[in-house]
């Protein structure tokens, strides 16, 4: 059965609880809470969407393109696609947020992915993510919703999804793809 990112998930090492609110073609929405003490794990790029966070309650620190940026309830911080950002909570508050992906794309396929390979506790011990099987997904399903880290050149990554590609293929990973998207 495919994850339904309807259903809240959290990530053990970032302390991040994700729900899907809506997925349409114009905006992915969803909760996105953060513990005291959580951090989004790595400065990353999304590379063809907007990202608007609406805080509902304690207090988000961004750093947006090399400048940070704090938010509280009641605030909106917009990160335009292309921009290297990462947040973190290192308030004794929890953090609530709604956050939108603009456009949707598939956003949808790409949590279902890292839902499952959360529930499944097939994650990395630092950034609470197993890249290379996310990497992987994101070039089987051609996601079009693309987010890479900052710290990896463009060119690059596009080669690395190439890699990871033949590397599930060979490890068996498309199993792992058909369980979590139902495809």
């Amino acid at each position: 059965m495919a994850v339904d990112p309807y259903q809240p998930f959290t990530n053990p090492v970032t302390h991040e609880t994700f729900r899907c609110i809506s997925s349409t073609d114009e905006a992915y929405t969803m909760e996105w809470v953060m513990e005291p003490g959580g951090y989004v794990p790595f400065e990353h790029i999304h590379v063809a969407q907007d990202e608007v966070c609406h805080i509902q309650r304690g207090e988000l620190r961004a750093i947006i393109n090399g400048r940070e940026q704090i938010g509280t309830a009641g605030q909106t911080l917009f990160i335009p696609r292309g921009s290297k950002h990462i947040a973190y909570n290192d308030s004794a508050e929890t953090l609530a947020c709604i956050i939108e992906y603009k456009p949707g794309l598939d956003v949808f396929k790409s949590f279902q992915c890292f839902g499952g390979l959360t529930l499944d506790n097939d994650i990395g011990l630092v950034y609470g993510i197993h890249v290379p099987k996310m990497m992987y997904f994101m070039k089987k399903l051609n996601i079009a919703a693309l987010v890479r880290p900052a710290f990896i050149p463009g060119p690059v990554f596009h080669m690395g999804l190439y890699v990871f590609l033949v590397a599930g293929n060979v490890l068996g990973w498309e199993k792992q793809c058909r369980k979590y998207t139902g495809g």
